[in-house]
């Protein structure tokens, strides 16, 4: 088990990022690889996930234990695999997702690429009470954050998190306001944002 890749941050794709370890380049896959944009060419530290299959060995990477253990946690709920709980975490906010858990707010899961009804009930039925224990502090943020305000669970966390990588690109906040009304009329992964927000920006 490799806890963690430290290195040099050398490539950011829509998927990956890459890091070099003394010349071995490392392939991570993250939840969303755009958030390290303003970190290339700099040293990370990034904890990581082997996931095993017959005809696949991949790594996955994430910036805290804590959303690498919810993402495991993830993985043992029936119908979700890595693509999914990448997906899930992509947000940046996992601690919405666990206090959704415990809060059995199947409309806040739902939101989420490739998760229905059945999945969304799935991962209460697994997950509930079993998060407080590992990821106490996201617990305690979830908490919070459902306090402060009740319409977290309807705001388009996806778009925003596109929206943010897209800034990290340079883009400014004209030309975000631009997209946007395009934007929010579809739903989609950050990745499928961030494609379609650049296909718009890029015409002429």
């Amino acid at each position: 088990m490799i806890e963690y890749v430290r290195g040099t941050l050398v490539d950011i794709d829509t998927q990956y990022i890459v890091i070099d370890h003394h010349g071995l380049g490392y392939q991570l896959y993250c939840p969303n690889p755009y958030k390290f944009q303003k970190q290339l060419d700099e040293t990370v530290q990034i904890f990581t996930y082997q996931h095993v299959r017959e005809d696949l060995i991949r790594l996955y990477g994430f910036e805290t234990k804590e959303e690498r253990a919810l993402f495991e946690k993830l993985l043992n709920v029936s119908g979700i695999g890595p693509k999914g709980g990448l997906a899930i975490l992509a947000s940046g906010q996992p601690e919405h997702v666990v206090h959704a858990i415990e809060e059995e707010d199947e409309t806040f899961l739902v939101k989420f690429p490739g998760v229905g009804k059945k999945t969304a009930r799935q991962m209460i039925l697994d997950l509930k009470g079993k998060l407080g224990d590992f990821a106490p502090d996201l617990f305690q943020q979830g908490e919070m954050i459902i306090k402060a305000s009740n319409n977290r669970a309807t705001e388009n966390v996806m778009l925003e998190e596109a929206f943010e990588a897209l800034r990290a690109l340079g883009y400014v906040e004209k030309e975000l306001k631009r997209v946007r009304p395009h934007l929010e009329k579809e739903e989609m992964s950050i990745d499928g944002y961030i494609k379609k927000a650049l296909q718009l920006l890029l015409k002429v």
